[in-house]
């Protein structure tokens, strides 16, 4: 079975990375919840895509510059629709609650790139271990040296690379890292790489990935996960999904 893997949650139809938005995608025929984690100025870890506030938060300034309650205070539904004003900017935590006790991936995308979060690795190992989840949580990032650094705190939960990019022979570079998983952009990903990184114990989940006509392809393909915005048209592709050969 192919992981379906909600992209930032039900983003399609729900404010991205907001509690509504998870709780749609399990109801949508998610497998996985995919979301980013940011920190803010007083350490706690928050789930936010953009290192600045004015897109989904209606705010001016970064993430890494507000306090956690000021945080909290910001309206990030209203963006998206006015039947969303007052979702707030979760925590990580609520997050890990919410999927403790169900069947569900959760891929946590540190988003350190551009903003090095001092003891973000730490703090994120240590709540998924405080919560029990080391076994349904995928740590993912363009910031490959930070993964390393995770898998060194915690051999125990699994790493994915993520990429833009076509790269040479991915799945070495994967297990030179002591990575679980592949996450390419799609138009990076060939039949012939799922085939190898597979043979080689790496796993290939590709994002983001909307059309059927794309969905189905990478089905085709033998990837492992997809990581999209409609888990519902995705899960529906399942209902009557054939591969080709």
């Amino acid at each position: 079975m192919v992981e379906i893997i909600a992209h930032r949650g039900a983003s399609a139809v729900c404010p991205e990375n907001t509690m509504v938005a998870f709780d749609r995608a399990l109801q949508l025929g998610a497998t996985g919840i995919e979301t980013d984690v940011q920190m803010s100025s007083d350490g706690r870890l928050v789930l936010i895509h953009d290192e600045t506030l004015n897109r989904t938060a209606g705010a001016e300034g970064w993430v890494k510059n507000a306090a956690y309650e000021h945080l909290r205070s910001l309206d990030a539904g209203y963006w998206f629709d006015e039947q969303f004003a007052g979702e707030r900017i979760p925590s990580l935590e609520e997050l890990l609650d919410l999927i403790r006790g169900k069947n569900t991936l959760l891929n946590l995308e540190l988003k350190n790139g551009i903003v090095g979060y001092r003891g973000m690795e730490e703090k994120v190992v240590h709540a998924v271990r405080e919560w029990g989840l080391e076994e349904q949580v995928i740590i993912s990032s363009f910031n490959h040296a930070s993964l390393v650094k995770c898998k060194r705190l915690a051999p125990e939960i699994r790493t994915a690379l993520l990429y833009m990019e076509k790269l040479y022979r991915p799945y070495d570079y994967a297990a030179k890292l002591e990575a679980s998983a592949l996450h390419p952009y799609k138009w990076a990903v060939t039949r012939e790489e799922v085939a190898a990184a597979l043979a080689h114990g790496i796993t290939v989940h590709p994002f983001t990935v909307n059309d059927p006509a794309e969905i189905r392809a990478m089905m085709d393909m033998g990837v492992q996960a997809i990581i999209t915005d409609v888990p519902d048209v995705m899960a529906a592709l399942m209902g009557t999904y054939a591969p080709t050969q």
